[in-house]
């Protein structure tokens, strides 16, 4: 069997990549920049981001299963999406693993759920034998939500959200890959093991770092104040304050058992899902980033 993995030089393709090196997986690692592809046994390496439907179609041909981890944030995301997902139909690839996000749907209050949404609906109407991964919200990028004063800030309420750690979500999708027949025409929604509030995971951080965090609730026009600085567009700032919102609407709170049903083992627990990203806290730079 022979199989894509798309992202493969960010931190959830990567993770993929390394899997399926270890257990011995021919594949090919669609990426922009081969320079920064991860070095694993195994892999051919070919230059074929998103946007480039030739190179895409030329490197998917013959492939039996491709994992398609979504792309990164832009206003035309989606149809950035469906491009690649006419050309991987156009490669006539045997199955398309796609990376979405938990509750997408077109009406969801976090604005990226409704661009997942789309491009499901896009790989469903291609025909192509398919399978849904909805993460939640990253548990590995909650430092990335602390400001340079200890403070989470966002209008998330006393919400909770199921956060994930990458590494389970990173063996859920190998498993998939390896045995996509099983998974035909699946959605799996991958969470962590007990939904949590920001005051929690502000908790979480501070006993894992040393130091102090706490969050303060927002309401929505102090987000949107309080990002309004960063000079980003629109877009990216709904994006930014519906995170929160999404959160304190409950559509981030449910706990599936889709992980141990996948992995064979429980999902991995709070604090300890967040101790790999807790070495940025001291570097970090963005106090408003979004997990996916």
């Amino acid at each position: 069997m022979r199989i894509a993995v798309t992202g493969a030089t960010g931190r959830l393709g990567g993770r993929v990549a390394r899997r399926l090196a270890g257990a011995g997986v021919r594949q090919t690692l669609l990426v922009r920049d081969p320079a920064r592809a991860p070095r694993v046994a195994g892999a051919e390496v070919v230059r074929a981001g998103f946007g480039d439907r030739d190179a895409v179609v030329g490197a998917l041909r013959g492939v039996d299963v491709v994992l398609m981890v979504s792309a990164s944030e832009s206003a035309d995301r989606v149809e950035v999406h469906t491009g690649f997902v006419d050309a991987a139909a156009e490669a006539e690839v045997g199955h398309l693993v796609y990376v979405s996000f938990f509750g997408a749907a077109p009406d969801a209050t976090f604005t990226l759920a409704r661009d997942h949404w789309a491009t499901e609906e896009h790989i469903r109407a291609t025909g192509l034998p398919a399978t849904f991964l909805r993460d939640n919200l990253y548990a590995d990028f909650a430092p990335e939500l602390v400001g340079q004063d200890g403070v989470i800030r966002g209008p998330a309420g006393d919400g909770r959200a199921a956060v994930v750690a990458q590494d389970d979500i990173a063996d859920a999708a190998t498993a998939v890959l390896t045995e996509p027949g099983a998974h035909a025409g699946k959605t799996y929604d991958l969470t962590g093991p007990a939904s949590l509030s920001m005051a929690d995971i502000a908790a979480a951080i501070s006993e894992a770092t040393g130091e102090a965090v706490t969050y303060q609730p927002e309401t929505d026009a102090e987000a949107y104040a309080s990002r309004a600085v960063y000079g980003a567009p629109d877009w990216q700032v709904d994006a930014w304050v519906s995170t929160y919102t999404a959160i304190r609407n409950g559509e981030l709170a449910r706990v599936s058992d889709d992980i141990p049903r996948l992995t064979g083992r429980p999902a991995t627990p709070s604090p300890r899902s967040y101790t790999p990203a807790f070495s940025v806290i001291h570097a970090r730079s963005v106090a408003f980033a979004t997990f996916v």
